[in-house]
This record gives C-alpha cells, structure tokens and sequence, in this order.
C-alpha cells in the first residue's frame, strides 16, 4: 500500500506530460494547416485541387503546382484522422470519410467535391 502512494503522484505526472505532448502536436498540426489554407482556398478556386470522398484533397487535372502544400495538408488530415479513431474506436478511413461529408456541406459554391458514390461535382 505504501508503494502505492509513491506511485500515484508518478502516474498523475506521466498523464499530465502526455497530455501536454498531445496539446502540442494537436497545436501544431492545426497551426500548418492554418497557414497552408490561403494556398489551398486558391487551389480550390481554380477548380484545380477538390476535396474528395475520403476527406483529402486531390488534384482535379493534370496541372499539380503547390503539390508539396497539398501533400502536406492530406499528410496532416491523416495524422488527425488517426488521433481521432484512437480516441472514438473507430478507423482512420471512417473518420475521414465522415469529415469529407461534413466539409462537402460547408464548402463555398463552385468548389469541386466527390460523391460517397465517387462522383466529381461542383458545388
């Protein structure tokens, strides 16, 4: 009993790191995608980039400039899709394919998007 209380305060430590390494990376993801957004929005303009029915971006052409943005944003998406079926039990693939019907919806007019059924529309 006695070992026990030496090892509550190591364990509420330990939690309280975690927690913090979390707020951090979750801190930092959404700080990238927030500067890479006025690069994207462009893309997405252009009729160049659309969100797909996965919930990542993707190429509507053959033109890719910016590619390295859009990588890196999909990389981001799939790095939450993960945190967040860790923490609902679910799966990466189900989270985003829930997320790209939510930003379907929310999307501006003119912005391409694919259907569950994987057909390409404009908004």
């Amino acid at each position: 009993m006695r070992k026990m209380k030496h090892l509550i305060p190591i364990l509420l430590a330990l939690s309280f790191v975690m927690l913090c390494v979390q707020a951090g990376f979750a801190q930092g993801i959404k700080d990238r995608m927030l500067s890479r957004l006025p690069v994207i929005n462009e893309l997405k303009a252009q009729g160049l980039v659309g969100e797909n029915n996965q919930g990542f971006l993707e190429f509507r052409s053959g033109k890719k400039p910016s590619a390295d943005v859009i990588n890196a944003e999909n990389t981001d998406r799939q790095e939450v899709y993960k945190a967040i079926a860790a923490r609902q039990n679910a799966t990466p693939a189900l989270v985003g394919q829930t997320r790209a019907a939510q930003i379907a919806e929310k999307e501006a007019p003119g912005t391409w998007i694919q259907s569950p059924d994987g057909a390409w529309k404009k908004k």
